[in-house]
C-alpha cells in the first residue's frame, strides 16, 4: 500500500522578474519520508522551502502541504509544520528559552509543558548550557540549534529544515542526525536541504535534484543511486557539468 503524501506540488513555479526561480516543478513526498532536496546554490531549493511552508505564493502552479492547499489554507500549514531557515529568526536580544517559551504561548502550548519540552530538546541538541544566554552572543551553530528547538516544540508532523547542520559540531550533528531518525521512525516526514551530501546520503529516504529552478530527478535514495556510487556521484552526473579549475597562474607567493 502506497504511503499518502505528505507534500506535492503540480507545475509550481516562481518567478522574480524576469527571472524564473522555479519552473513547473512536479513532486511528490510520502508521509513519513526523509526527503532531501539537493543541488547547486541558486537552484531554488530554499525557494521551494518557503512556497511549502506558506512564506512566499508561487507565481503559477499548485502545492499541497498535508492536504492543505498552500494559498487557500496558509495559516493552518504555518500551525501544523516546523521550519529551520538557512538563518533562523530569532530575538538577539532574548536567550533562546525566552524566545521558545514566547512562540509557545503564541501557539498555546501551556507553559509547564513548554519548559519541561524544551529541557528535552535542549539537552538532545546539546544546547542546554545556552539557553539562557542572549542569542546575540551565540554562534551561528547554536542559534541554529535553537531554531531547530523552536521548530520541533509543538510536536509537528512535518519539518522543513533548511541547512540544519551548517555550523554544527560532529558531536551535536549526530545527536541532531538520532534525533531526526527517531521522529521520522513516528511517522514524521521531515524535508531537508543540504549541501553536505555524506550526511545527506546517510539520512535520507528518498531523494530530490534539482538545477536552474528545475527537477531533475526524484525517488527512492536507491533509484536515485542506481548506477552511481554515492549520492555525490548522483547528482554531478545528472547535473552533467564540470566546474572548471583556475591555472591561477599570476598567483606567486
Amino acid at each position: 500500500m502506497t504511503a499518502p503524501e505528505a507534500l506535492a506540488t503540480r507545475a509550481l513555479s516562481r518567478r522574480y522578474g524576469a527571472r524564473k526561480a522555479l519552473d513547473d516543478l512536479t513532486l511528490s513526498v510520502p508521509t513519513g519520508a526523509f526527503y532531501a532536496f539537493v543541488g547547486p546554490n541558486g537552484a531554488g531549493k530554499s525557494t521551494t522551502v518557503r512556497i511549502l511552508a506558506a512564506l512566499i505564493r508561487p507565481t503559477s502552479g499548485s502545492a499541497r502541504v498535508l492536504g492543505l492547499d498552500v494559498e487557500r489554507s496558509a495559516l493552518d500549514i504555518r500551525r501544523r509544520i516546523g521550519v529551520v531557515p538557512d538563518f533562523p529568526v530569532l530575538f538577539d536580544s532574548l536567550s533562546p528559552r525566552e524566545n521558545i517559551l514566547r512562540l509557545s504561548r503564541l501557539r498555546r502550548i501551556d507553559d509547564g509543558a513548554a519548559r519541561r519540552r524544551l529541557e528535552e530538546l535542549a539537552a538532545g541538541l546539546g544546547m542546554s548550557e545556552h539557553l539562557d544566554t542572549p542569542v546575540e552572543a551565540l554562534s551561528h551553530g547554536t542559534r541554529k540549534k535553537a531554531g531547530l528547538a523552536s521548530a520541533m516544540i509543538h510536536g509537528p508532523g512535518l519539518l522543513f529544515l533548511d541547512e540544519p547542520f551548517e555550523g554544527i559540531d560532529p558531536l551535536s550533528a549526530r545527536g541532531i542526525r538520532r534525533m531526526l531518525e527517531a521522529l521520522r521512525q513516528r511517522g514524521v516526514t521531515i524535508f531537508l536541504t543540504s549541501h553536505v551530501l555524506p550526511l545527506v546520503e546517510s539520512l535520507a529516504t528518498h531523494v530530490g535534484i534539482i538545477d536552474g529552478g528545475r527537477l531533475l530527478a526524484s525517488g527512492t535514495l536507491e533509484e536515485i543511486l542506481a548506477g552511481n556510487g554515492s549520492l555525490e556521484d548522483a547528482l554531478l552526473d545528472r547535473l552533467g557539468a564540470e566546474t572548471a579549475t583556475p591555472t591561477l597562474d599570476w598567483y606567486q607567493p
